[in-house]
């Protein structure tokens, strides 16, 4: 299978994989990981910024907080890409609360049933090499 655009036409194949629902793959953990630790720098930025005279810690965090905020939305979007994540999960990220909304998006698709399908994250995988559906 040619990826999307390749040649600069899409055929019904490529149009089923951007449409197939998104499956726990390899990036899931990393993306709850990765939410967590966004979520614990965020928190420690909050404590020292609260806190008076912390300037220096308070510079530190906020850095450490705006770089991992950006990897944190590059690598859930990434992942939105390879179907691992909805894109819903990314417009949670992508709110005013950040890694707040990532964590909770995250223990949302998990808990609701149906969200997240197990199983291969790439369609390609549950279709082999002659088109034909191999779950049957």
């Amino acid at each position: 299978m040619t990826p999307i655009g390749f040649n600069g036409r899409m055929n019904a194949n490529d149009a089923g994989e951007v449409l197939a629902r998104p499956r726990r793959g390899p990036l899931w953990p990393r993306v709850k990981a990765a939410s967590y630790f966004e979520l614990a720098l965020f928190a420690g930025l909050l404590v020292v910024w609260i806190a008076p005279g912390l300037e220096q810690p308070t510079f530190y965090f906020g850095m450490a907080h705006g770089i991992g905020f950006i990897a944190l939305a590059l690598l859930i979007w990434f992942a939105v890409l390879r179907h691992e994540a909805p894109y819903t999960l990314l417009a949670a990220t992508l709110t005013p609360v950040g890694p707040v909304g990532s964590v909770i998006a995250i223990e949302y698709l998990e808990r609701r049933p149906g969200t997240l399908a197990a199983g291969p994250a790439n369609l390609a995988a549950a279709v082999d090499t002659k088109g034909s559906d191999t779950s049957e």
